[in-house]
């Protein structure tokens, strides 16, 4: 049985970005006030990092860690995973899983214009199994 399922029918549409000039308390403010635990880092509008809520919880938890005083660009993945939308959902899912990351960035001419998270592909696995 072949699904050809594509990331852009599955990934969380417009995410919100932060510059990499952003905060890591203004970073970790939206994703409590937004929901997000992941949130691509961009230069304009090139991305240039992903960060974690996880990643982002450890380090504001050192002490005397000042996450107020620290950019998401000081703290983001350098090359964070990236995606076009039309990639299929196995072989993103497979990498994800290999990698041991838990999002990538959808990228299309050169912005983000999605996120496909763990979330997504365990929603996705939920239809799957659900449906009759």
């Amino acid at each position: 049985m072949s699904l050809d399922l594509h990331i852009r029918d599955h990934m969380t549409k417009s995410p919100i970005t932060v510059d990499r000039r952003t905060t890591l308390a203004e970073a970790l403010k939206i994703m409590e006030e937004r929901g997000f635990r992941h949130l691509p880092v961009v230069d304009g509008s090139k991305l240039v990092g992903l960060v974690s809520e996880r990643e982002l919880r450890a380090l504001e938890n050192m002490q005397g860690f000042n996450s107020a005083g620290c950019t998401v660009e000081d703290f983001s993945l350098v090359e964070p995973y990236s995606v076009a939308p039309n990639a299929l959902v196995r072989d993103v899912a497979f990498d994800m899983a290999t990698r041991k990351i838990g999002s990538a960035a959808v990228i299309e001419n050169g912005e983000v214009v999605g996120v496909f998270t763990t979330i997504d592909a365990l929603r996705l696995l939920v239809d799957l199994l659900s449906a009759k």
